[in-house]
């Protein structure tokens, strides 16, 4: 039997506005499976990013229920870890140090945090630049740190807030790979949100689709593209045909 890892339920959330309110999400509802990766896609403005910190427990929803492992969300949690589109790293701290500061309230001892720290580090490719700070690393390697931070902690759920699109595109489609690669030997469940359709197909195993604003999940697809995935898979007729779907969807729903 499949193990279901996220489950929302009706979630739904406004914002007040000098107007009164403005209505993001309306009944958001989708189950992932774990070690699945979902793709959410939707127009700018949509709630996708809203969805996101609802689910990293940043926000809570007016109303529905976000379950993790069938327990309810209530608020932020070790077992749900994030990575940012601007980086977030600390520029004090070099690229180990900051690495070890996701792990600072893990409760592992000191040597056991140094040495998942390093593995993270060499998981992303790193490895020589340990003692490198932010600044003297390019935007790529810099994100490379972000993703080393929020996988050395082990979570249960990856919450992807547009993570490589601060990059350039030749450094995002490699970015892509490298994370596709460190997420499957790592059986990682992923919720990313995205607006590259492609980035979504190439990524995810199934996309879940949004509406414009209020947000509604007007349709979900599976991705029918076998992993491990390369680079080359872009140019296939089946990636080719899923991403001009998707497209001609999210046209209609706009």
């Amino acid at each position: 039997m499949v193990e279901r890892s996220l489950e929302l339920i009706g979630v739904s959330k406004s914002f007040p506005t000098a107007q009164g309110s403005l209505q993001v999400l309306d009944g958001i509802s989708f189950a992932q499976n774990k070690g699945e990766v979902v793709s959410i896609v939707g127009a700018s403005g949509s709630g996708k990013t809203t969805l996101l910190r609802i689910v990293a427990g940043l926000e809570a929803p007016d109303s529905g229920v976000i379950k993790l492992g069938g327990a309810p969300i209530v608020g932020p949690g070790p077992e749900r870890s994030l990575i940012f589109q601007q980086f977030g790293l600390m520029p004090w701290l070099n690229v180990l140090e900051n690495v070890l500061f996701g792990l600072a309230t893990s409760g592992l001892s000191k040597a056991e945090r140094l040495d998942r720290a390093k593995d993270a580090v060499r998981r992303v490719s790193l490895e020589g630049f340990e003692e490198f700070h932010p600044k003297a690393l390019s935007g790529g390697m810099q994100q490379r740190v972000g993703i080393a931070r929020a996988l050395a902690v082990g979570p249960r759920l990856l919450l992807c807030d547009e993570p490589f699109a601060s990059v350039d595109a030749m450094t995002r489609q490699t970015m892509q790979t490298d994370l596709l690669r460190i997420v499957t030997e790592q059986g990682a469940t992923v919720l990313l949100v995205t607006h590259d359709i492609e980035e979504a197909l190439f990524l995810g195993d199934r996309v879940v689709m949004f509406s414009s604003r209020p947000a509604r999940v007007i349709q979900e697809i599976e991705v029918a593209i076998p992993k491990p995935r390369e680079h080359s898979v872009r140019t296939s007729t089946a990636f080719q045909e899923q991403r001009a779907t998707v497209w001609e969807l999210l046209q209609a729903a706009a």
